[in-house]
């Protein structure tokens, strides 16, 4: 059964960091790309960052140069570091993954995680 779990979020000032974790279970995590989203108050939920399996990231335009997205693959983790977060980084941040099997494709979300950048 696969499940994914976010922590690491809460309350941070303008310019603060936090590093959220999102642990993988229930397939083979190094084989599979995991994306971060993330989804403020009356928006849509946006892609943040993605690391391939093959170990390639990428950023959307918002968060380049401040967010970095790594992985684990022997403890079926991976992260997100946010550094000089702005109030408009405030989201519930979710992990995310797509998995394909001869079933065909599905995709998973964790519970996700609130951050917010308020002094």
């Amino acid at each position: 059964q696969v499940q994914l779990v976010e922590s690491g979020g809460g309350l941070v000032q303008p310019g603060g960091s936090l590093r959220l974790s999102c642990a993988a279970s229930g397939f083979t995590f190094s084989g599979y790309a995991m994306y971060w989203y993330r989804q403020a108050p009356g928006k849509e939920r946006e892609l943040v960052a993605i690391s391939s399996a093959g170990g390639s990231r990428n950023y959307a335009d918002s968060v380049k140069g401040r967010f970095t997205i790594s992985r684990d693959n022997a403890k079926n983790t991976v992260y997100l570091q946010m550094n000089s977060l702005k109030p408009d980084d405030t989201a519930v941040y979710f992990c995310y993954t797509s998995l394909t099997t001869r079933a065909g494709t599905k995709g998973y979300w964790g519970q996700g995680t609130q951050v917010t950048v308020s002094s």
